[in-house]
This record gives structure tokens, C-alpha cells and sequence, in this order.
């Protein structure tokens, strides 16, 4: 018992004795354990303020005139700044590899100089010209920017030819499993490689003044080199980095935008008879849960490979076609508008020849500019932290009418789409959406309370806004 009182006693003793710094870095060392669990800003790259209600175009400078330059582009840009549009996407600018050549012309994906200008579009300066006209516009310049490979007959392959992949004979290698034939991939575990082609994304920010890229296959290139290139061109002018791949960790410190490959998929099915409204659902589900806050997504009716290989837009969206383009635009997600879609393109542009689009006025050019309109106005309809979420407003059609708001302090949309091939009469479930509203195009008022349904024929849509 004594034994037992002098231990406690000792212990008594020791804890009084105990040094006030030991006290400090014990209580500083419990402090950090909490902090590590504390949220943590997933985005840490800061987009261009000039991307909150932006519209991205992408040009095809081949097919997009007669001509196919530069310089008769640039005529064409007053009439794509009174569509709305504010991003110009260039696709490739660079010369084409000869050797392994697909079709006449080849792939701009099959870069043969990463710091030449195709002569079939011009030279450097009536690139820059291009630039500084767009600029005078208050539109923004991106390039298509191939890092995952090059052509056969790159310089690189002679000067560099460690820089490259191999395949289990020791050959150079395209990309596995596609037909791809016309390129070969690069090796990123080469430190010089990296430093050259950092080097060269830079050259064409500070030489042409361009305000950022598009990144074919991004996935295929390190996330590492990405985050470490967005840090480089952001300490020359802010950049804006679009990803031609689907996934959150690209948002973190690399790409303003990714592809949303899977919106438009649900979308298609839907519009096919292949899926119901919840394969949109689905796609949502994932933007809002899975993606970080303040990411942007690319949402589009047709690009570049879609129009190629997939068909046109009437051929991949029939009836459905002018719903899936009100959503790309006022759902969440920044709105593609691929060079032809204006002028209600009916053919599968030629990839590897020359194939101009025929221009025209059509009614999906009209839609399109007045839903840019509505947009740029409506600040609920903004990009990433400047909008808002889109809240589900459940009706007695789940699976063939998509409703929902968008709200802020300063603005509201309630959209309702009819993805079926009959007329309905909706109900809605809930009250989220009361009010009294402007409908789109023309201005009707219309009142919507716990009496109100509302009667859409097949594949069409409404969307009303109140200030």
C-alpha cells in the first residue's frame, strides 16, 4: 500500500515537474492531428475572370473557309463575336509529318514541328494577327497542343530518338491499340523531353500572344508535367487549360475544363431511344458529388471526332437535337460550339482533305446565339464558383421529363425538357420552382404554383427566368 502511494505520489510529482515547453509541443502536436483532417481546397488554380460566362468555339482553320487560312478566318470573327462566342479553340496550327500520312493532307494531330506554322494556314505573323484581332474583340485565343506524340518525321525523332517509346521489338510505337498509325509516342520519364516541350508551350504565350491551350489525350501525358506547365504560363499572363480527357484530379492545379464525354453520351442515348432521362441522372450525379467545386466541364452537341467518325448532329440527335443543345447551355458546364454547327451542317466534315463548310443562316444558329445571350445575362447560368448548382425539381415523368433550377441571390432559370417522343402534361412535386417567370424567346409571363402543370409536345423544351 505504501509501495502503491509512493508511485502515485511520484507520478504526481513528474506531471508537475513536467517542462512547459514539453506542455506546448504535446498540445501543438494534438493541434496539427486535428488540423490534418481539416477541408482542404481541392482547386487551386485561379480561372481567367473572362471564363465565368464564356462560350468555347472550335475552329477548324482546314475547313472553316475557302480559303483555309488564317487570314480569311480573321474576317469571320465579328460574325462569331455577334454569336456569343468568346473562347476560339484553334486546332492544330503546327506543319504535318509526311512519312505514314493519312489521306492528302494528313492529321493536324500528326505534329511534324512543334515550333513551325502550317503553311497551308499562313505564317507566324498572320497567326499573331489572328490573336491580336480576336483580342481586339475581347475574345481569347486557345491552341491545340499534342504532347502525347508526334509525327514520324518529327525533328525530334532524329535528335532525340531516346525521347520516344518503344514497343517489344525496340521500335518506335503509335499510341497502343488505336489506328494511329501516323504518329508515335513520346516518353515522358525523360526529364529533357519535359523541359523541351514546357519550354515550347511557353514559347507560343509569349511569342503570340495566346491565351492558353486545348490538350489532345491529356490523360495520356504525367498530371505531374501538366501542374508544373499551368504554374509556368500563369507567371506569363493567366492561362486558360482545357483537357481533352474526364476526370477531377486534372482540376486540382493543371486544367480550367475537361471534356464531358459521359454528358453527351446520356444525352445521345436519350435522344435515341437507347436510355431515359436517367442517364442523366447519372451523369449529374457524378458532376456535383464526384468533381471538385469549381471545376468547369465541357458540355457538347458535336466536336471535331464526333462530326468525323460519329455523324452530324441531326444524325446523332434527331428530334431531340435543339433540347441537347439548350441543356449544353444552360445546365451546368461551359457550351462548345463546333465551326458549321451555326450554319446547320448536314455532312461529316473530311479529316484528312479539304472539305470547307458551307455557310448559310439556319434557326440552330439563331438558337444557339440566344441561348448565349440568355447565358452572359444570367448570372445563375455562369461557370464553375460564379454559378449555380442545378437542383432537380421532380415531376410525374421522371423518366422522360427533366426539370430543375438554378438560383442565386441575383438571379433564376427553372428549365423543363420533354426527352420523349409523346406530348406530356407535367406535374411538378415540389415548390422550389414557384414564381413568376419570363419564357425564353417570347417573354411571356408565366405564374407556377401548386396548381400549375405544363404541357410539352415530344422533344420540346422550356426555360423561364426571373430576376
Amino acid at each position: 500500500m505504501k509501495r502503491l502511494a509512493l508511485v502515485v505520489l511520484s507520478c504526481i510529482v513528474l506531471m508537475a515537474c513536467e517542462h512547459p515547453q514539453d506542455q506546448k509541443e504535446s498540445e501543438a502536436s494534438k493541434s496539427s492531428a486535428k488540423d490534418m483532417h481539416q477541408p482542404q481546397k481541392y482547386v487551386k488554380i485561379k480561372h481567367p475572370e473572362w471564363s465565368k460566362n464564356a462560350v468555347i468555339y472550335q475552329l477548324n482553320t482546314r475547313q472553316f473557309t475557302e480559303e483555309g487560312t488564317f487570314n480569311a478566318a480573321q474576317q469571320e470573327l465579328p460574325r462569331l463575336q455577334k454569336l456569343g462566342v468568346d473562347i476560339i479553340w484553334l486546332m492544330p496550327i503546327h506543319s504535318i509529318g509526311i512519312k505514314n500520312r493519312k489521306g492528302t493532307l494528313g492529321s493536324p494531330y500528326s505534329v511534324k514541328d512543334y515550333y513551325s506554322v502550317n503553311e497551308e494556314f499562313g505564317d507566324l505573323n498572320d497567326l499573331k494577327e489572328f490573336v491580336s484581332a480576336a483580342h481586339d474583340l475581347d475574345m481569347y485565343v486557345i491552341l491545340d497542343w499534342v504532347a502525347n506524340h508526334t509525327a514520324w518525321d518529327n525533328n525530334l525523332v532524329t535528335e532525340h530518338p531516346d525521347w520516344y517509346e518503344r514497343d517489344h521489338k525496340g521500335d518506335f510505337r503509335p499510341t497502343p491499340w488505336w489506328d494511329w498509325s501516323d504518329i508515335i509516342d513520346l516518353d515522358y520519364s525523360k526529364t529533357e523531353l519535359r523541359d523541351y516541350m514546357a519550354e515550347a508551350l511557353r514559347y507560343w504565350v509569349e511569342e503570340a500572344d495566346v491565351d492558353g491551350y486545348r490538350c489532345d489525350v491529356a490523360g495520356f501525358v504525367p498530371l505531374d508535367f501538366w501542374n508544373r506547365v499551368r504554374m509556368e504560363l500563369d507567371e506569363i499572363k493567366p492561362v486558360f487549360m482545357l483537357a481533352e480527357w474526364e476526370s477531377r484530379d486534372l482540376h486540382a492545379s493543371a486544367f480550367d475544363m475537361t471534356y464531358a464525354w459521359s454528358w453527351n453520351e446520356a444525352v445521345h442515348k436519350i435522344c435515341t431511344g437507347q436510355s431515359d432521362v436517367n442517364a442523366l441522372f447519372i451523369y449529374y450525379s457524378w458532376n456535383e458529388s464526384a468533381y471538385p467545386e469549381g471545376s468547369m466541364r465541357m458540355t457538347f452537341t458535336s466536336n471535331h471526332d464526333k462530326n468525323a467518325w460519329e455523324g452530324t448532329m441531326f444524325e446523332q440527335f434527331g428530334d431531340g437535337l435543339e433540347a441537347a443543345i439548350a441543356l449544353s447551355v444552360v445546365g451546368e458546364g461551359l457550351p462548345l460550339i463546333y465551326n458549321g454547327q451555326e450554319a446547320g451542317n448536314n455532312k461529316r466534315l473530311e479529316f484528312f482533305e479539304k472539305d470547307p463548310i458551307q455557310w448559310q443562316a439556319h434557326p440552330i444558329g439563331e438558337l444557339y446565339k440566344d441561348l448565349f445571350s440568355l447565358m452572359k445575362t444570367n448570372t445563375a447560368l455562369w461557370h464553375a464558383q460564379w454559378g449555380a448548382r442545378m437542383i432537380k425539381v421532380p415531376n410525374n415523368f421522371e423518366k422522360q421529363v427533366f426539370s430543375f433550377v438554378r438560383q442565386n441571390e441575383t438571379d433564376k432559370v427553372f428549365a423543363v425538357f420533354n426527352f420523349s417522343d409523346t406530348a406530356k402534361t407535367i406535374e411538378f412535386r415540389e415548390s422550389l420552382h414557384f414564381g413568376t417567370y419570363q419564357s425564353f424567346r417570347d417573354n411571356e409571363v408565366v405564374v407556377f404554383n401548386e396548381n400549375s402543370t405544363l404541357y410539352l409536345k415530344p422533344w420540346e423544351f422550356r426555360i423561364y427566368t426571373k430576376d
